[in-house]
């Protein structure tokens, strides 16, 4: 008996161009689907939280829709979820772009803006930059095993991710002589900051990794 794929939702929460993520997953011929249904998400076997913009209009979008209870729900389940970008930024318990905001606190930590850059670097951080492991921190089991310790990755934010834990750290990089968390994990629950779907080969094995765990 073939055995189903299992069955990946996008949340469309009005935050964003989806088509190149989508195309990303049909690339290894996923079972992939766009949906703003808090049903759908529910029943999906895996989650994507993609979005760009600031974090209040996203946790906007995500109320609007009745979806924060089922995102939450699915993280708190340890079902597979990859946050991108704002996505990722939503993931953590509060976001201080244009005030303080409540975000969905799958992982605790803040977004804050970038601090002012030592070196004269510009905001927001725009192009393709370095993610490397943290002092004795192994890939093995996660979504960036088989990628070497440093990899180059696709970005555009001007805020950043600071978890509380430095435990849920699994990448890092340095822009402006500052070094943020640019993505995180939790079980199996991840938070990138950079563009997988965006950043070439290196991105697509993430995606690949991503879509072998569920």
């Amino acid at each position: 008996m073939t055995k189903n794929k299992p069955k990946i939702v996008i949340v469309d929460y009005g935050v964003g161009n989806l088509h190149s993520l989508v195309k990303a997953f049909q690339f290894f011929n996923a079972d992939v689907s766009v949906s703003e249904e808090a049903t759908i998400v529910k029943a999906a076997d895996a989650v994507v939280l993609p979005g760009v913009g600031s974090f209040e209009a996203g946790m906007r979008g995500l109320k609007v829709r009745d979806l924060v209870g089922v995102v939450k729900e699915s993280a708190d389940a340890d079902k597979p979820m990859l946050g991108i970008c704002l996505g990722a930024q939503l993931m953590l318990a509060k976001g201080y772009e244009f005030g303080e905001f409540n975000g969905l606190d799958i992982m605790p930590g803040k977004v804050v803006r970038f601090p002012e850059a030592k070196t004269g670097d510009k905001v927001p951080h725009i192009g393709w930059n370095s993610v490397y492991a943290g002092k004795e921190k192994t890939w093995d089991n996660s979504a960036l095993r088989n990628l070497p310790q440093n990899f180059n990755a696709y970005f555009v934010h001007s805020y950043i991710l600071v978890p509380d834990s430095k435990d849920q750290i699994l990448g890092l990089t340095n822009y402006g002589g500052y070094e943020f968390c640019s993505i995180m994990k939790k079980g199996n629950v991840y938070a990138s900051q950079f563009h997988p779907e965006k950043s070439g080969t290196v991105g697509l094995e993430i995606i690949k990794n991503f879509i072998q765990s569920i």
